[in-house]
C-alpha cells in the first residue's frame, strides 16, 4: 500500500498579511458604497411631491402572492414620470407598481433623471 501525504498548496505571502487583508477590505468597500452612493443622491435631488401607493392586486391577494417590484423611473425636468423600466419582480405585482408610479409627480430639476424605486407587497 502506498501512502501520499497531504501537500498544502502555496500561496502568495501577501494574502496573509495585513496588507492582503486590508486590500481585500477596501476593495469591498469600494464595490458596496460606490453603487449605492449614486442612486441616494438620485433619490435625494428629486422629492416626490404626488405619490399614489401602488393597489395590491386581487389576483394576487387570491393567490397568496408575496413579493416585492423593481421598477426605474425616467422623470422629466418639470418632474413628470416619463417613462417606467420594469427591473424585477411578479408580473402582476410589477403592473401594479407601473400603475401607480406613472401618476407620480416630482419636483421640479434642471435635467432629466432616474430613480430605482421597490415596492414590498405583502398578503
Amino acid at each position: 500500500m502506498h501512502f501520499t501525504p497531504f501537500r498544502r498548496h502555496a500561496r502568495p505571502r501577501w494574502i496573509g498579511s495585513t496588507f492582503g487583508s486590508a486590500l481585500f477590505v477596501a476593495l469591498l468597500a469600494l464595490f458596496l458604497l460606490v453603487p449605492n452612493q449614486s442612486s441616494f443622491a438620485q433619490a435625494v435631488s428629486r422629492k416626490v411631491k404626488n405619490r399614489v401607493e401602488p393597489v395590491y392586486p386581487d389576483l394576487a391577494r387570491r393567490n397568496n402572492i408575496s413579493g416585492s417590484a423593481r421598477v426605474e423611473l425616467l422623470v422629466t425636468p418639470d418632474g413628470r414620470v416619463k417613462d417606467v423600466k420594469v427591473l424585477g419582480g411578479n408580473p402582476v405585482l410589477v403592473q401594479a407598481v407601473m400603475a401607480a408610479v406613472v401618476k407620480w409627480k416630482y419636483e421640479p430639476a434642471t435635467e432629466e433623471s432616474s430613480v430605482v424605486i421597490k415596492f414590498d407587497f405583502n398578503p
